[in-house]
C-alpha cells in the first residue's frame, strides 16, 4: 500500500496478490467508470474511465464516505477532493472472458 500515496494511481504498480471481489457498479463520471464497496472490510473499489482498467482499493473508508462519493453531484470532483489523497492497493484488471454465443434453434 502507498502510506503517503506520493503516486497518482495511473502511475502505481499492481498489487501481486489476488484482489478481493468486490462487485463494481457503473456511475455517471467523466473520470471514474464503476464504483464498489465491501462494508465488511470498509473497503472502496474504484476503477476510471482512463488507463488500462486496473482495480484500486480504498481501505478504511467509511459507509457514509461511500454514500456521499456514490451519490456526489460531480463523481470525479468527490474523488479528487475526498478520495485521491487516501492511501490505495492497486490491482491488475480483470481479464474479459469471451462467452461464445450459439444461435437459438428457431
Amino acid at each position: 500500500m502507498n502510506e503517503e500515496n506520493t503516486q497518482s494511481p495511473e502511475s502505481a504498480e499492481p498489487a501481486e496478490k489476488k484482489r478481493p471481489s468486490i462487485a463494481l457498479v457503473p456511475v455517471e463520471s467523466n473520470q471514474v467508470k464503476a464504483i464498489g464497496y465491501d462494508e465488511a472490510t470498509k473497503t472502496l473499489a474504484v476503477t476510471f474511465t482512463r488507463g488500462a482498467g486496473a482495480i484500486y482499493h480504498y481501505p478504511d473508508v467509511s459507509k457514509e464516505t461511500f454514500e456521499a462519493f456514490k451519490g456526489a453531484e460531480s463523481i470525479g470532483k468527490f474523488f479528487g477532493q475526498h478520495i485521491k489523497p487516501l492511501a490505495f492497493e492497486k490491482f491488475a484488471p480483470e481479464p474479459v472472458i469471451e462467452v461464445e454465443q450459439t444461435e437459438e434453434a428457431a
